[in-house]
């Protein structure tokens, strides 16, 4: 076997062995337990999806990004503790720490897990700048002619975003032959908008509705709008079948290190190296709370309500890429600053805690200044070690 082949095989085998006993929403189980109804190679029909193939951004000592390394070291203790795979701080276009685990680098191949889903999203705000899509709130009864005269034609594409769709659980979009007429087929379980529901057919039906109002295959619109610009390396997409369609909601492989340059681009409102890559406000459109869940945005969890056991971010406006899986990724647009925490598709262990590594770098840049104490606020969460 040669080693590229290998080296994309290894990433879907740990996948199955550790996740088969996760218990959490549709989405995640029934794309671990399709695994094992699908012939092998694992994730297959795999098609390329072009990426700009350039250099990461500059490297530079974190003392010139004003953070203290005694605080990254921290981080990447507690980072490796969890078994994590890497950790990469990137702050005003300059990567300032990188720290891998296991033999892993800045190239490794790895399964996006659930950062997949956000690249529709971004997408979406492109395409309205496009003027592909109208608005936000577009009914999906207009991109798609099979709901045109249906009531499912009703949910918006606003909707889909903030994974409200009202449709019911799909329970098994990783073992369909065709994704297309599978995510067409779901019935209505309730009104639209109204409750948040983690599964795949809110993004697959996302990748669609860009479909038809692009008229380009979803990869396509993707690489050339966004990938392509962020000059990530070439990715994989896991197909339904040759010339079908990916899966949208999960299971993108690409360099672990790129997805810094998502969280680059979105700290700093769609720009990248000088190039608006995706309308102004969209970014914090996507991180604005939803009706459905005011926890969440689209596709992004916010910072005012940290998971439980953990503490308040340290930085108000701080929120991370949302969703299953050991992969995270913190954005504090306010310090410019964009901390990618890599891990086990299995998820992270009872005791970690989703704040202690951005709090420890935040907390470490010089120009930071903690918020104003709250009546009755834990000292603790202004003033470490209180």
């Amino acid at each position: 076997m040669n080693r590229r082949l290998l080296m994309f095989l290894i990433p879907g085998f740990a996948l199955a062995a550790g996740a088969l006993a996760v218990r959490g929403p549709s989405l995640w189980r029934d794309y671990t337990a399709a695994l094992s109804r699908r012939s092998a190679p694992l994730y297959a029909p795999r098609v390329r999806m072009a990426g700009g193939n350039e250099p990461p951004a500059p490297r530079v000592a974190p003392e010139l990004e004003q953070l203290e390394p005694a605080a990254l070291e921290l981080a990447a203790r507690y980072a490796a503790e969890h078994q994590s795979r890497a950790l990469i701080v990137a702050r005003h276009d300059h990567i300032v720490f990188e720290r891998y685990f296991d033999g892993s680098r800045f190239e490794t191949m790895t399964d996006a897990q659930m950062f997949t889903p956000l690249l529709g999203a971004l997408a979406t705000g492109v395409a309205i700048s496009h003027r592909r899509i109208g608005w936000p709130e577009e009914p999906l009864g207009l991109l798609l002619a099979e709901w045109r005269n249906d009531p499912r034609g009703q949910i918006t594409v606003g909707n889909l975003l903030a994974q409200a769709s009202g449709l019911a659980p799909e329970g098994g979009l990783g073992a369909v032959e065709d994704l297309r007429q599978a995510v067409l087929a779901l019935p209505a379980a309730g009104a639209p908008g109204v409750t948040r529901l983690e599964q795949a057919a809110d993004p697959q039906l996302l990748a669609l509705a860009l479909e038809r109002a692009t008229g380009a295959p979803y990869a396509d619109y993707l690489s050339t709008t966004l990938w392509r610009r962020l000059g990530a390396a070439d990715a994989w997409w896991w197909f339904d079948h040759p010339g079908g369609m990916p899966h949208a909601a999960c299971c993108l492989f690409a360099q672990q290190g790129d997805w810094i340059r998502v969280g680059q681009m979105m700290a700093s409102e769609g720009i990248y190296r000088g190039a608006q890559l995706i309308r102004p406000g969209w970014v914090s459109y996507l991180r604005t709370p939803t009706k459905s869940d005011p926890d969440y945005g689209r596709f992004v969890r916010i910072a005012n309500a940290p998971d439980a056991g953990s503490e308040p971010y340290a930085a108000r406006d701080s929120y991370r890429i949302a969703g299953r899986g050991g992969h995270r990724l913190w954005i504090v647009p306010s310090l410019g600053l964009v901390i990618l925490c890599t891990g086990p598709a299995q998820g992270r262990d009872a005791q970690w805690d989703d704040s202690r590594i951005p709090n420890l770098i935040i907390r470490g840049a010089r120009d930071f200044t903690p918020p104003p104490v709250q009546p009755g606020a834990a000292l603790s969460t202004i003033v470490p070690g209180h």
